[in-house]
């Protein structure tokens, strides 16, 4: 038997406030598409019709690409800080920030993910392009 009346009121409290915010996901329309967090979750092996449990989720990775986003900022703007003198003067000129691989690849490594991304080489206007179409 349960002593305590608090811990039954607790659990009630919790359980209206998710019932309060999953009900009101309904009428939340997130940034990322429901049909898209179908496609990818039916992807991964998982069938769910109720349209709540989608828009939590597309709220939960809306959340992860932004706090994400974020933290590529402040890589870009701590690596810019980082400039040697004799180039302070080139970068008052030019302010905009240039998100790179490399900064992304920091963030998403805190995060747990780990990107290794290919070193792309031009050496002539040519490359990759498809071989046939080259003599043309």
């Amino acid at each position: 038997m349960n002593h305590n009346p608090q811990s039954s009121d607790g659990k009630h409290d919790d359980d209206s406030t998710l019932s309060d915010f999953l009900a009101s996901l309904m009428d939340y329309t997130p940034t990322i598409p429901d049909e898209l967090v179908e496609h990818y979750l039916a992807k991964g092996g998982f069938q769910c019709p109720d349209v709540r449990l989608i828009r939590l989720v597309a709220v939960a990775t809306q959340k992860f690409v932004a706090e994400v986003a974020s933290d590529s900022l402040q890589h870009c703007k701590a690596k810019q800080a980082a400039v040697v003198k004799d180039k302070r003067e080139k970068q008052q000129k030019d302010k905009r920030l240039i998100l790179t691989m490399d900064d992304l690849s920091k963030s998403l490594r805190e995060y747990g993910v780990n990107v290794k991304h290919q070193e792309y080489f031009a050496d002539s206007p040519s490359t990759g392009i498809d071989p046939a179409s080259r003599d043309e």
